[in-house]
């Protein structure tokens, strides 16, 4: 049997210093793929949940209340906070049954955590969730190999600046019933929070399985706050709301899809997921009544896959959109993956990959009695397009009375920002971006960085403290969401390069000057950024350990990189980096 592996190895792929394999080859080694598909193809859907066959449904829009998940305020240096993951029963929308789901506390999405900068908490993440997969396994798949357990988790906090042994290592999962990886996880783990107020999230990181257990709703929202933030007079309390954007397919009673590519180059793994719902806080297309003041939106991309291009427009009552952008209030936003930009940005649209946060706010108070649709036009995959793209997202209705007056305002400015300096790099790494296509119709067969499996030896070594530039040349079709565990980084440029001279010599050869980043990528702290197709997105990262860690030499802390699609992610687009002493 041809695996994942062997295709790899005897050349079948594009990267830096390698020839693209002669056409005829690539034919062979995608027929001997679509063979060993035929005869491998056994994963099917468990009893009780709906076939992999079975159409989505269509669901109505804005029928169904948003919801909020609640908050917890772990006390500093107190007895470890215990998440409990396991099965639960959701109701994603009004006109469907509950069904399965498995959710942190027992919910989707998880509790939100609210901390305090410089107020250590630990939590014991507690896996009580049952030896079975609800949803479809691809056994070709690195770390979902038939001889691994199926279910096991491990969690990230993504965007904390912790030590490795409480990062969500993927390697360092966990069972029910106590088994766990080739990695030993901190239990409980450690989180300093010494880092600006920002909005983190956190999620399940294991290894070739982070793609299912996410979509089993796995995810949940992480705050820091601090004192400049407080004294910025912001919208807070109940005109503070989460918003998890993750789209979803369900089967008309409810159930969950997760259908295996139809004709893939696997059993069952897909290239990306698209769903035809998007969900809001664990509810498909919701509503949420608002009054006519401020709020403060902390959006999570949390989806698979895919990307948004969002804009908010006048509506009638059932949500039909009657007016244009500018007819509608802009999005403000105040801050990013990192935290509070230094001052706001007015905005009409957002384009929003996954694992990114974008915090904005909101004036009503110019749309009383209004509606305003929050809507998607982004192309699936994006930005190539060709699969399903539903546009609802979902709806302000401005029909709440003002409980009082609106005392917090618009800061003019917001908190200081400093620009890392280009010369005080010690380095620049070129890292490639390369994905192995089937000839026949361009399905991917598997994506690497750095032409690098996640086993192979750990090449990115940065030493501690050191200031380094990571330059993405990013030669395939698709735009990859990039995320680096422990650093937050600062966007250079992104500058378009001829991506065959690449892959034939492994040298760059730009095609036109560099382009500044977008207008809320600078200055701004980012933990994951686009990498568009065709382009070096140049990114500039200190690394920096979790205050207080001394790195000796010989010292080694181990973390990852990786796409932050999922569907990439758990199919070899990650890879491990350590910070040295």
């Amino acid at each position: 049997m041809i695996n994942r592996r062997d295709l790899l190895r005897m050349g079948f792929c594009a990267g830096a210093g390698l020839l693209v394999a002669p056409r005829e080859l690539l034919a062979q080694a995608a027929t001997a793929q679509a063979g060993m598909n035929m005869a491998g193809a056994k994963p099917q859907a468990p009893p009780g949940t709906a076939s992999h066959r079975t159409p989505p449904i269509t669901l109505a829009s804005y029928v169904t209340p948003l919801s909020i998940p609640p908050v917890i305020h772990p006390p500093a240096g107190a007895a470890p906070v215990q998440i409990h993951m396991r099965p639960f029963r959701h109701k994603a929308h009004r006109d469907l049954a509950a069904t399965t789901m498995w959710g942190y506390n027992g919910m989707w999405p998880g509790p939100t955590f609210e901390v305090r900068k410089g107020q250590p908490i630990s939590v014991k993440w507690v896996n009580q969730l049952p030896n079975k997969h609800f949803l479809p396994l691809d056994y070709t798949i690195h770390g979902e190999e038939e001889d691994v357990p199926q279910v096991r988790t491990v969690t990230h906090v993504h965007g904390a600046q912790v030590m490795p042994e409480s990062d969500g290592y993927p390697d360092a999962w966990v069972t029910s019933d106590g088994q766990t990886g080739s990695v030993r996880a901190a239990d409980p783990c450690h989180y300093p929070n010494d880092q600006p107020a920002t909005t983190l999230w956190y999620h399940d990181h294991a290894i070739g399985v982070t793609r299912l257990n996410m979509y089993a709703g796995l995810a949940g929202f992480y705050l820091i706050r601090d004192a400049e933030e407080d004294s910025l007079n912001l919208p807070g309390g109940a005109y503070e709301i989460p918003l998890m954007i993750q789209d979803r397919s369900f089967s008309a009673d409810g159930a969950l899809l997760y259908p295996p590519a139809p004709n893939g180059t696997h059993p069952v793994w897909m290239q990306e997921f698209f769903g035809n719902a998007i969900c809001v806080n664990g509810k498909a297309t919701p509503f949420l009544e608002v009054e006519p003041r401020k709020y403060r939106f902390r959006m999570v991309n949390g989806s698979n896959s895919r990307f948004y291009h969002f804009t908010l427009v006048p509506a009638d009552a059932s949500g039909k959109p009657n007016g244009k952008p500018a007819d509608a209030p802009p999005f403000i936003q105040i801050g990013s993956d990192g935290g509070l930009l230094p001052a706001p940005l007015k905005m009409h649209y957002l384009i929003f990959s996954p694992g990114e946060r974008f915090d904005i706010l909101i004036d009503f108070s110019q749309h009383k009695g209004a509606n305003l649709a929050l809507i998607n036009d982004a192309p699936a995959p994006y930005a190539r397009g060709g699969e399903i793209v539903p546009s609802d997202v979902m709806l302000f209705k401005v029909t709440k009375p003002l409980s009082g007056t609106d005392t917090s305002s618009i800061p003019e400015t917001l908190v200081p920002f400093s620009p890392l300096d280009p010369t005080l790099a010690v380095r620049e790494r070129t890292l490639a971006l390369t994905e192995m296509d089937r000839p026949s119709d361009g399905y991917t067969m598997i994506g690497l960085l750095d032409q690098k499996h996640w086993d192979d030896p750990i090449t990115e070594d940065p030493k501690a403290g050191s200031t380094e530039i990571w330059s993405f040349a990013n030669t395939t079709g698709d735009v990859h969401p990039i995320h680096l565990h422990l650093v937050q980084f600062q966007v250079l440029n992104r500058q378009p390069f001829d991506t065959k001279a690449y892959l034939q010599t492994g040298k760059l050869v730009f095609t036109n000057i560099p382009m500044p980043p977008e207008s809320n990528e600078r200055p701004a702290w980012k933990d994951t950024i686009k990498t568009y197709s065709g382009y070096v997105t140049r990114v500039i990262a200190r690394f920096d350990l979790p205050a207080g860690t001394v790195a000796r030499p010989g010292d080694e802390f181990r973390y990852v990189w990786h796409c932050h699609v999922l569907e990439h992610e758990d199919n070899e687009m990650m890879r491990p980096y350590k910070i040295v002493g």
